[in-house]
């Protein structure tokens, strides 16, 4: 007969553990000190097997009758609700955060920069906050939308935009290793505020250049900052790569600077031909820092280079704004003026250390550095800007003269 609560609330303990069946295999055990368990008996592949559904009277009779029915269902279907059970118990404790940190490690034993690492790190710290003990293949879109618009908010859309590419690079992470089976975050394509594109503030009008070249020139703190700023737009690599440089890197011979691959942001080793003028400044810097390991080591400490602000703190102090011109600027400047007085934009972007956007096209020219027209270049515009500086009759230096 089918068990009632009244049969169960009744039973008492007995000298061994006994069952009380009810049906289609579903049992209580009462056990030796009074505990009662149910039990579904069931047989799978020609073997008998038990599976536990808890405890009364915690979990009742109806829902104990419905465990069973839901495990029965899935025996007709030939799936083992065992191992279905330990499956499922398996996944849960797959969750994102677990992806993520595992992602962030195998990115770091790759030879990501720090910063890469840190700035992925920082905005996964957005996804925690919201699923990151959540099974990760559990997490569907309208959860990751939430937490992006969060971000969005605080008026921080660039922010949610690279959340959602982070969170997709979790995901596509997690289908490699067997551990999810898509990538929600592709739904919300289209889904976020599209951030303005903000420029870096620079300067690209030849008299102002000319202006701030001067303006450079009569910089009066610290020699070590004040070459740093001469020697920015003669090189316009990034200020990170600039604030970094080493003297071990430098070949004044050669008249060549090599940035190793680690510092750079396309992970490749990156040359920069040093003009006559680029020379000259690294000289006079020369009894300053260069028995130092940095080029521009920290006023606080030899040990470090100047931080991240120095340079842009400077440019401050000399009366521009940050709106007018900032480090990064320079690279703005040349791009901008080489662009307009005739340089071809491979040899621009190669200088510039940018990535070719095309695969193919990247595929194809992997290797292809245009020293020669480079090293021109470089010159050319260290002429120019000596041109600028002077306030003379400027004859624009392009490709053309420059070949002469």
């Amino acid at each position: 007969m089918a068990l009632t609560d009244t049969v169960i609330r009744k039973a008492k303990p007995r000298p061994k553990p006994f069952k009380l069946t009810d049906s289609g295999g579903l049992y209580l055990l009462v056990t030796l000190t009074g505990g009662k368990l149910w039990r579904l008996a069931y047989r799978l592949h020609g073997k008998q097997k038990s599976l536990a559904l808890g405890a009364y009277p915690a979990v009742g009779l109806a829902v104990a009758r419905d465990a069973r029915d839901d495990a029965r269902k899935l025996l007709a279907t030939g799936v083992d609700p065992s191992l279905k059970r330990k499956l499922d118990k398996a996944a849960a404790a797959v969750t994102f955060r677990l992806i993520g940190d595992e992602l962030v490690d195998k990115l770091a034993r790759e030879g990501r920069a720090p910063q890469t690492l840190a700035k992925t790190q920082w905005l996964l710290q957005f996804a925690y906050a919201s699923f990151g003990e959540r099974p990760i293949a559990e997490i569907a879109a309208p959860e990751i939308l939430a937490a992006l618009r969060r971000v969005e908010a605080r008026g921080r859309y660039e922010t949610a935009r690279r959340l959602r590419s982070t969170c997709g690079m979790v995901f596509r992470y997690a289908i490699a290793t067997t551990r999810a089976q898509r990538d929600p975050s592709v739904d919300l394509r289209g889904a976020l505020t599209a951030p303005k594109v903000k420029h870096r503030a620079t300067i690209t009008a030849p008299a102002a250049i000319g202006g701030l070249l001067r303006s450079i020139d009569g910089y009066d703190g610290q020699p070590i900052i004040r070459a740093a700023l001469r020697l920015a737009p003669l090189v316009f690599v990034r200020p990170g790569e600039l604030r970094h440089a080493e003297w071990s890197e430098f070949d004044l011979t050669a008249a060549e600077w090599r940035i190793p691959a680690e510092k750079m942001k396309m992970r490749r080793l990156h040359r920069v031909p040093l003009s006559k003028q680029a020379l000259a400044i690294l000289r006079e810097l020369q009894p300053f820092s260069g028995h130092l390991r940095w080029l521009f080591p920290s006023v606080r400490s030899v040990l470090r280079p100047i931080s991240e602000n120095t340079l842009n703190g400077a440019l401050r102090r000399l009366g521009y704004a940050s709106d007018e011109i900032c480090t990064h600027g320079f690279r703005a400047m040349a791009a901008t003026r080489l662009s307009e007085i005739g340089w071809s934009p491979a040899t621009i972007d190669r200088q510039l250390a940018h990535e070719e956007e095309n695969a193919v096209r990247r595929a194809y020219t992997h290797g292809v550095e245009l020293w020669p027209e480079r090293v021109k270049m470089m010159q050319a515009w260290a002429d120019y800007l000596d041109q600028l500086y002077k306030r003379g009759t400027i004859v624009p230096i392009t490709a053309t003269t420059a070949a002469r």
